[in-house]
């Protein structure tokens, strides 16, 4: 039987490694190393500090954050998981993951939400935008470190970046999702009223949008931790370097240790970002959610957004 291969042979990795050495490496090299800078700022500040707050105050902020966000019984369990990650001698290996994934998950934020609201505000931009992301999503993990290692070197940045690059297409999607989803008669009435474009995106959109928006911070949460481990490939270190050194010289102990490490964390940090998406946490808003947090309000009376919303209509009626 005769196949295309026996017609035609397209040298797709002939092509790829001349665009990546030949042009991307010689002449845009230095621009990548300088999109490190606010990256490895922001990585030493984070891990600097939580290395020097004491372990008995990390896990009362944490206990503190999922008793008021969550419930009683995770905020229990925050205590438990973190006394047990410190007992095996793994905190400070926590402490450089955890600073790797607040540094991860705010690029993809301040990224992700824009990009999210301009694709849901302009159906030409989402028709480009679209199929970068489902390349981004598709392609295997492993596949990111070698054009990161050319272009950025290896170390801690370099894997922040390619954990970035990994965890940044849920929130594009769910910020898409939400304003798109935004009822149509809620638009209508704040045009009525006179509202502006910008007034409608932050008094109407966003915050009717945001339990989908915090439901994809959360994916983005989930897929920057699974990259933890990965990125220790290229140099990154915290528990993924545990766990990496652990599978190299079959020490099962070390690579559980780490595992059950990372666990512990996702599990924390999985239920609290769940807990601001919920309702009874300010409804809509994650604003009012964290001011009633620091009031020490009881978010379960805070109104909603959509009833905010509703009530401009029942008056003009």
């Amino acid at each position: 039987m005769i196949s295309p291969h026996d017609l035609v042979t397209i040298p797709f990795d002939d092509w790829m490694n001349t665009f990546v050495r030949g042009f991307l490496v010689p002449y845009f090299r230095p621009f990548f190393r300088a999109l490190q800078v606010p990256v490895t700022e922001v990585l030493n500040t984070l891990d600097a500090f939580l290395s020097w707050v004491p372990m008995i105050v990390v896990t009362a902020v944490f206990a503190l954050l999922a008793w008021r966000i969550v419930s009683r019984n995770m905020a229990i369990l925050a205590i438990i998981g973190l006394a047990f990650v410190d007992m095996i001698g793994l905190w400070p290996e926590t402490m450089t993951t955890l600073s790797m994934i607040i540094t991860s998950v705010l690029f993809c934020t301040v990224i992700g939400i824009p990009v999210g609201i301009l694709v849901a505000r302009n159906d030409l931009a989402w028709k480009i935008v679209r199929p970068i992301l489902d390349v981004m999503q598709t392609v295997p993990s492993f596949v990111y470190l070698v054009p990161i290692v050319m272009l950025f070197g290896v170390g801690m940045t370099p894997g922040i970046i390619a954990t970035i690059i990994f965890a940044l297409p849920p929130i594009i999607r769910m910020t898409n999702l939400g304003i798109r989803n935004v009822r149509a008669d809620l638009i209508e009435a704040a045009e009525a009223f006179g509202s502006t474009s910008w007034q409608m995106l932050w008094e109407v959109q966003i915050p009717l949008a945001m339990r989908t928006i915090m439901a994809g911070l959360n994916q983005t949460l989930m897929l920057a931790l699974s990259m933890v481990v990965i990125a220790a490939l290229i140099g990154a270190g915290g528990l993924g370097l545990v766990v990496n050194t652990g599978l190299g010289r079959l020490n099962v102990g070390q690579a559980m240790s780490g595992g059950v490490g990372i666990v512990i964390l996702a599990i924390i940090l999985d239920r609290i970002t769940q807990g601001l998406a919920e309702p009874r946490t300010g409804g809509s808003s994650l604003r009012d959610a964290l001011m009633s947090f620091f009031r020490g309000q009881n978010t379960e009376a805070a109104p909603s957004a959509t009833a905010g919303a509703a009530a401009p209509q029942d008056k003009a009626a």
